[in-house]
């Protein structure tokens, strides 16, 4: 059950929010083996003058944050960025302007399933790949 942070400027993503969505979670469920109904992705658009761009980027400029489990091998990770690198460009994100940030949680500090931490409850799919 990774979280998903879209952090984008106002002004480009309206028309393919719904796809964005779906990349990013086809490849949450492809790389991560997670349940295809297993999400929590957001959008969130800032103004130009909120959202300050690195230097020779565009205004699509786009960062995906993924909080996740800790316990997956730096092979899944390396997949896991690739399939949102190549999902994202497929939609017309230059390649050059998308960074994905991978946050890894440990279970014991997740509460789920009303109050119980991660690390207490069968998950439904593998960390340990």
């Amino acid at each position: 059950m990774p979280h998903v942070r879209i952090e984008v400027r106002k002004g480009w993503v309206q028309d393919i929010k719904g796809f964005l969505v779906e990349a990013v979670v086809s490849a949450l469920v492809a790389e991560l083996r997670i349940p295809e109904g297993d999400r929590v992705v957001r959008i969130i658009e800032y103004a130009a003058e909120d959202f300050a761009l690195p230097p020779a980027r565009s205004s699509r400029f786009t960062v995906i944050s993924v909080d996740l489990f800790s316990g997956r091998t730096a092979a899944t990770k390396r997949g896991l960025i690739r399939a949102l690198f190549d999902n994202c460009a497929r939609l017309g994100i230059p390649r050059d302007d998308i960074q994905v940030v991978l946050h890894e949680v440990a279970r014991e500090n997740w509460g789920v399933r009303g109050g119980v931490p991660a690390s207490e409850v069968a998950l439904g799919f593998t960390v340990d790949i």
